[in-house]
């Protein structure tokens, strides 16, 4: 059985990763994973990543970094849930650089607008925590929003109205 990831587990998994890799790459990582490296939560269930470059050596890697830490690794990130943010790339937080591997948070508007579609519970405690940090500026979110939202059409789970509803409801 796998165990929450922590900070330690976090660290590890990222200089791993990056010894790991032989070719230049970019690793977002979000969610859980960035709730915990900043510090508003102690661990993490999954740690939810996405991988720009090539990825087939991270990839290869991530199996055996799974059993060797004893943590859940997910490809998963904010555009598997809702439309891409433009410019979410830029707005990306460094976090390090480890081998050839630079890590990154996944975009803080792209995560909230994420998890408040999502709506479940410790997605609005990282929600607010991202607001009270100053990481997200709600009229900048409800821009970003405004942006996608033509593109929702393109996410079947995604009734517009709730969701307008739940931006409007958790940046007020």
């Amino acid at each position: 059985m796998r165990h929450p990831a922590d900070i330690a587990a976090l660290t590890a998994f990222m200089r791993h990763l990056g010894a790991g890799s032989g070719r230049n790459a970019r690793v977002y990582l979000t969610g859980g994973a960035t709730a915990v490296l900043l510090g508003w939560r102690s661990s993490t269930i999954d740690v939810d990543i996405h991988i720009e470059g090539d990825s087939d050596p991270l990839l290869r890697a991530i199996p055996k970094l799974k059993d060797q830490l004893s943590i859940n690794v997910e490809l998963a990130c904010p555009a598997d849930f809702i439309p891409e943010l433009p410019g979410w790339r830029e707005r990306s937080r460094f976090i390090e650089r480890d081998g050839v591997v630079d890590f990154f948070h996944y975009d803080f508007y792209a995560q909230v607008l994420a998890k408040i579609e999502r709506g479940h519970n410790l997605d609005l405690v990282d929600v607010r925590a991202m607001l009270d940090r100053g990481d997200v500026e709600p009229q900048r979110a409800r821009q970003l929003f405004a942006a996608i939202e033509p593109q929702l059409y393109r996410y079947p789970a995604i009734d517009p109205p709730s969701f307008r509803a739940k931006v409007a409801a958790a940046l007020s």
